[in-house]
């Protein structure tokens, strides 16, 4: 049986060959892409960027979201705080906002520019509780770095380059 870390290494290595010369959003749409077909407990995925007291959804897969939020829930913390947020549970985390029922657990993490901005938060949804754990988490850091450490887009620039 193949590791959550193989799996994960398989799709760091097939997105980082496929993002060279795009810019933020399309490397957005390459990460819920891969993601989202190769690990089988990830019900939704996709990327929301910070508009003051809210979130704007951008590129995703999955059932239909939230196509704005507050910046309340586990997105909005994970923007605050600039760090990842996992949630074994969302029925138990205060504030949690469910654009889908189904959802049980999830993992929300800040996306930063080469400036250090927050640009937009990763947020992944699993049907199944305590879904999400230090492996992701660690994972999905590295290739949000990997991905957008370079990129000087400010948010702004992120939601006209979605229209």
């Amino acid at each position: 049986m193949t590791s959550k870390s193989e799996i994960y290494e398989r799709c760091f290595k097939e997105i980082t060959r496929r993002i060279k010369g795009l810019n933020a959003h399309e490397r957005m749409e390459i990460i819920c892409e891969i993601l989202k077909r190769e690990i089988s407990y990830y019900f939704w995925i996709g990327f929301y960027f910070p508009r003051g007291d809210f979130l704007e959804l951008g590129p995703s897969r999955g059932p239909p979201a939230c196509t704005r939020i507050a910046a309340t829930g586990v997105c909005g913390k994970a923007a605050k705080e600039r760090k990842a947020v996992i949630v074994p549970n969302v029925h138990m985390f205060p504030g949690h906002i469910s654009c889908d029922p189904r959802s049980k657990s999830e993992i929300a993490l800040p996306v930063f520019n080469s400036r250090g901005d927050v640009i937009a938060v990763l947020d992944v949804d699993s049907e199944e509780l305590e879904s999400f754990d230090e492996i992701d988490r660690e994972w999905l850091e590295k290739i949000i770095y990997e991905v957008f450490s370079c990129i000087e887009e400010e948010p702004h620039d992120l939601n006209e380059q979605s229209a």
